[in-house]
């Protein structure tokens, strides 16, 4: 609160020096100069909505909600942040939402799957949105996926789904992808079921042998299934993410099992939706300054302290990565050639 102050009376002073001047204040206020004050006028009293994209429970809604507790102690006149759900069609009903109908003024910010580029150049048929143009606000921790099976499944480890079947359950979109590849590159023999709810459902159903294998990011199985990892009650198979997860060198990547540099490079681009991981967004279009006011706000969140004492608390991962640097990511998923993409677009079209 101090600093927010500090940092708005000295814009106040700036302004005043500028009158004094003979300066206009619009131009002052397109100089940018006084947007402490501008931001603390335009969140004054307001709410912010957090959009997620999921079901109460797993990865995204923990830490959206986690980032909801504390963002708004750090955006220019401290409004409330409501975390608000809204599932369907594996978040391409919230992508849409943010996309096409909510406010552009900063007052709606979402996450959604970390797939929507991949999703996006795949030709899904109900995305009604450009990544690209989304206003990506800022990382809070990148998303390498462990697929892990049951400890009663006939499958110990990935290489075994070259000769059995192994149920798996695939209700995201990058988890989907990731398992159609593989049947399709390596030969793999992954039966894929969705209908799931959300990772507790599946859970559930593992346990009752409906299914064998489901994936979760790294960091939320060793923390919600910590028992289960010393109890031995599940096999880690693959990584999804383009970097191994520290402490899992010995467990391969979906690159590492490429037979040649083709597969590859298809490989590793449905890998790219891990370096978007658990992003905030905010739709297409917004002010300028709203954008730098929010990029502001969440960077000085992920190093709250009272943040990084629940990130700690929860037994979860932080790896923050800025505003700028992630648009700059997403706009670069595109580099990948034209035969490469038709190639995985190929693949995408077994998913429905």
């Amino acid at each position: 609160m101090r600093a927010v102050m500090k940092d708005g009376s000295h814009a106040v002073t700036r302004l005043l020096r500028t009158v004094r001047l003979g300066l206009p204040v619009s131009l002052l206020l397109s100089l940018g100069l006084p947007s402490v004050v501008a931001a603390e006028d335009f969140y004054q009293g307001k709410t912010v909505n957090l959009i997620i994209g999921y079901p109460v429970g797993g990865g995204y809604d923990t830490y959206s909600r986690l980032i909801a507790a504390h963002l708004g102690r750090h955006l220019a006149g401290h409004p409330g942040v409501v975390p608000l759900n809204m599932p369907g069609a594996v978040t391409i009903r919230a992508a849409n939402y943010l996309y096409n109908e909510a406010p552009r003024d900063g007052t709606v910010i979402g996450m959604i799957d970390q797939a929507i580029y991949l999703n996006q150049i795949l030709g899904t048929s109900q995305l009604r949105a450009d990544a690209a143009r989304f206003n990506w606000i800022g990382r809070i921790v990148s998303n390498g996926a462990v697929l892990y099976g049951w400890h009663l499944a006939p499958v110990k480890k990935i290489e075994d789904t070259f000769a059995r079947a192994l149920i798996v359950a695939s209700g995201g979109v990058s988890s989907r992808l990731n398992w159609l590849v593989l049947n399709s590159v390596l030969g793999t023999k992954l039966k894929l079921i969705s209908g799931y709810a959300g990772t507790g459902e599946e859970r559930i159903a593992m346990e009752r042998g409906e299914i064998e294998a489901m994936s979760q990011p790294w960091p939320i199985i060793k923390t919600e299934l910590a028992q289960w990892l010393d109890d031995k009650k599940i096999n880690l198979l693959v990584q999804t993410g383009a970097d191994k997860n520290p402490g899992l060198e010995a467990v391969p990547r979906m690159i590492d099992l490429a037979r040649n540099d083709d597969d590859a490079a298809l490989l590793g681009l449905f890998s790219t939706p891990s370096t978007i991981g658990r992003s905030v967004v905010a739709p297409p279009g917004l002010p300028p300054e709203r954008v730098a006011e929010l990029r502001r706000a969440f960077l000085e969140t992920v190093r709250d302290p009272l943040l990084l004492r629940d990130i700690e608390r929860a037994k979860l991962d932080l790896e923050p990565l800025p505003g700028e640097e992630l648009q700059a990511a997403v706009a670069s998923a595109g580099k990948f050639s034209p035969e490469l993409i038709a190639r995985a677009q190929r693949i995408a079209e077994t998913r429905n």
